[in-house]
């Protein structure tokens, strides 16, 4: 599916204007500050339930405001045939509601129309992948990175993740509190250990069948590329600890060290996605931008598992001619164009499709003008408009 209609309110200083979007691919420009990363930071509520530039809903919501509210609408996407009934560009197959209350504490979600609970109800309908600057950090930031990567890709493979994931959120929050209590209390310590032992073996096993699939579409997508850096590349799952051993042993044979840690040592909540040249991380082998190419193929890799099980993937490129090169831009847009995903791409320069597309093979796309909040779309062949 691909989102094709975009509506907010108090949503930074985005215009309550609803805008159509292609299901392919959608080229937004402007000066800084004009609002079009906060487009991107809208779709991505949709998809995400958060930000993906700040961690906190109040600096999101506009000046003076307590409220905001992004409603955005699915169509099909590009799977739907041209000359069907669903084609219709007003017919929706899902709309999407996420709105914050900043002084209540309080965010209400629908779909269709009905209130949710859950807010993975809302995103797996719409899988939002971003790549900004930030992204870059899978490869040279610490094990959470890799672990929200993959997890965000074994959440749209398989439904019953979120749940499993969820409880075994809580199960570690409340054994973190016992080893924080101050003394040892070995028989709650045991009661907690069983529950986080089983569901770390689910958890894990769900994590290590989906990196399998990730790893083989990785390996495709490095075999068609001309990528003799990454000759000798090795990429593997840790799940937290060694699992030829029963969680609730490992952690019964450091007891002690969890107890004067605080917290929790062993298991998913340490997994990590192990890359390595020669016997040492790539964050110290890899020139930054290999790093970045890297993080660019992980990423088209993700797209692909999803797109072999009928998912569209849609991609927020957020300012990325400041980080990525000609050549991998083109490489970037390429591939995305095969795998059929949708795109929105942002960029401070007026976008020159031919440049993407050298060879004259462009997608259809809409681009977009950002001034003050509002999105002006531009037919093809008109001049670019000034920023002011």
């Amino acid at each position: 599916m691909a989102l094709v209609k975009l509506q907010t309110q108090h949503f930074r200083n985005l215009a309550p204007d609803t805008i159509s979007f292609s299901p392919s691919f959608n080229l937004i420009y402007g000066a800084n500050g004009s609002g079009k990363s906060s487009v991107l930071e809208a779709i991505g509520y949709l998809g995400l339930g958060r930000s993906f530039r700040v961690s906190r809903h109040q600096a999101v919501v506009a000046h003076g405001q307590q409220k905001l509210t992004v409603f955005g609408g699915l169509d099909q996407g590009l799977e739907t045939d041209p000359t069907s009934d669903e084609a219709d560009p007003e017919r929706l197959a899902h709309r999407l509601g996420i709105s914050r209350d900043i002084g209540q504490k309080e965010t209400l979600l629908r779909v269709d129309g009905e209130a949710v609970r859950n807010l993975s109800l809302l995103a797996m309908h719409l899988p939002v992948s971003v790549i900004d600057p930030g992204v870059f950090d899978i490869v040279a930031g610490g094990p959470g990175k890799r672990r929200q990567f993959l997890d965000w890709l074994v959440f749209h493979v398989e439904p019953s993740f979120s749940t499993l994931w969820q409880q075994c959120q809580r199960v570690t929050s409340q054994r973190n509190k016992t080893l924080r209590n101050g003394r040892m209390d070995e028989s709650l310590l045991r009661v907690w250990d069983a529950q986080y032992g089983t569901l770390a073996e689910k958890l894990s096993d769900a994590r290590a069948e989906v990196f399998k699939r990730f790893r083989v579409a990785f390996d495709e997508v490095l075999q068609e590329l001309d990528a003799g850096w990454a000759q000798g590349l090795k990429m593997d799952f840790y799940p937290g600890w060694d699992r030829s051993k029963p969680l609730t042993d490992v952690l019964l044979g450091h007891r002690e060290q969890e107890f004067r840690m605080g917290h929790t040592l062993y298991g998913p909540n340490r997994a990590d996605i192990r890359l390595k040249l020669g016997g040492r991380p790539v964050a110290e082998t890899f020139s930054r931008g290999q790093q970045k190419a890297l993080v660019i193929l992980m990423k088209i890799a993700q797209g692909k598992v999803l797109s072999d099980q009928g998912k569209q993937v849609t991609f927020l490129l957020d300012d990325i001619n400041a980080e990525l090169d000609v050549r991998h831009r083109q490489m970037l847009a390429r591939k995305l164009q095969a795998l059929r995903c949708q795109v929105f791409i942002t960029s401070i320069e007026h976008p020159e499709p031919e440049v993407l597309w050298p060879e004259g093979d462009a997608p259809e796309y809409r681009m977009f003008h950002v001034e003050h909040g509002k999105l002006t779309e531009e037919k093809t062949g008109e001049p670019p408009q000034e920023s002011h």
